[in-house]
């Protein structure tokens, strides 16, 4: 076993999750310092199954959920691996799920049986819907959950079409209140010796999460107006096309506009009443965005960029995803690596930095069952018949 290092050296974790929110949120523990222990079924991940991969089993997806990680496989409708995951959760702090209510009764992993296991165990359920609703035994993909939460109608309003969001938000944003949820239940915990369950439904997270600014007028009673943050929803809202490419030129500032307008040669629009203020462009982002595209063709992307620097009006070129990939500015955050089974292949490392408790990447995704031997031995048990899978 590695000994690790960060914040959270000493938490152990067991990842009872699948495809992208659990895991994901699990690999943030592990990059903090935390021993991960991936539990899978004899049939493996979801995300084993996604494509590109060079070897079966060890896809792109999983490789970017899966890091710090030790992996074990039980067959949790075996009594052996029912014992053997009953031996883990003695051990550990925080458990994380994302089966059913329904499939976690049948299998006896509900709350109250594990927690009379370990009473400071932090059990932490995430699904689509609250487990006190009608939904809760409905299965649900980001895709339900940006529909269910009011995501897509947001695209609709504002491009035409209930697009989805081209990006698995709802698991991610979930995933991040996974992770604060239960380092806020970990720090109760080390306070009282207390363990809880934490349940995130994913469709109340992305609805809380959307409606900061989209409740907008209907926050009072009575209402001030619709829902909807008017300046997101201005159309149109985008980046603009410029002389050769594409940029994000965003005048918020009453300074910015003004400058803005002077810059492009327009020095009556810097004075317009209607750009005046916030209370003013509240009624005209629409006319302002409109604009702003208008004008961005007289320049090419590099002489915005220095138009706007040099004004301190917010501005970025728009990069396409290899270019953002391979933009110097991410070059400490997107790294070569080597994987034992799969070769060289691009880690994504830990975003945050901490000056006295780095995080940091210690272990690759784990190969299927790789570490079951090894973990079950440190529990005093055989692998479980059936339910692992060769080590390596």
């Amino acid at each position: 076993m590695t000994t690790s290092h960060g914040p959270l050296t000493g938490v152990r974790v067991i990842d009872l999750a699948s495809v992208v929110m659990g895991p994901y949120a699990a690999q943030l523990l592990g990059d903090m310092g935390a021993d991960v222990i991936k539990v899978e079924p004899p049939g493996g991940d979801l995300t084993r199954i996604t494509r590109p991969q060079r070897n079966p089993g060890m896809g792109a997806l999983a490789l970017n959920v899966n890091r710090n990680k030790r992996g074990i496989v039980l067959d949790l409708k075996s009594p052996e691996g029912q014992e053997a995951l009953l031996k883990l959760v003695e051990g550990a702090d925080i458990l994380l799920t994302n089966m059913r209510p329904g499939a976690l009764r049948r299998l006896g992993l509900d709350y109250e049986r594990l927690s009379a296991a370990n009473p400071k165990l932090i059990y932490c359920n995430a699904q689509g819907f609250r487990t006190d609703s009608p939904q809760a035994g409905l299965a649900a993909y980001d895709e339900i959950v940006q529909a269910s939460s009011g995501l897509v109608d947001l695209m609709r309003r504002a491009t035409g079409t209930p697009d989805y969001v081209p990006s698995i938000l709802a698991d991610k944003v979930c995933a991040l209140t996974i992770t604060y949820s239960v380092l806020a239940a970990l720090v109760h915990q080390r306070a009282t010796g207390q363990g809880q369950q934490v349940e995130v439904p994913m469709t109340d997270t992305l609805l809380a999460f959307t409606m900061v600014e989209h409740l907008s007028g209907q926050t009072f009673e009575p209402p001030l107006g619709p829902t909807g943050f008017n300046r997101a929803m201005a159309k149109p809202h985008r980046a603009v096309r410029t002389k050769d490419g594409w940029a994000c030129i965003l005048p918020y500032t009453d300074k910015n506009i003004a400058e803005f307008f002077l810059a492009v040669g327009e020095p009556e629009l810097a004075a317009d009443e209607r750009f005046q203020d916030h209370e003013q462009r509240a009624h005209n982002y629409s006319a302002l965005y409109a604009l702003v595209e208008q004008f961005a063709v007289r320049h090419t992307t590099a002489e915005w960029q220095e138009i706007c620097g040099d004004r301190s009006i917010p501005f970025a070129p728009v990069l396409e995803l290899d270019e953002a990939a391979d933009n110097p500015y991410f070059e400490p955050l997107i790294t070569q690596a080597i994987h034992p089974t799969e070769g060289p292949y691009r880690q994504i490392g830990f975003p945050v930095r901490f000056s006295a408790t780095p995080a940091t990447i210690r272990e690759h995704c784990p190969t299927l069952g790789q570490h079951t031997g090894e973990v079950l031995a440190e529990l005093g048990l055989n692998d479980p018949k059936g339910g692992s899978a060769p080590a390596g």
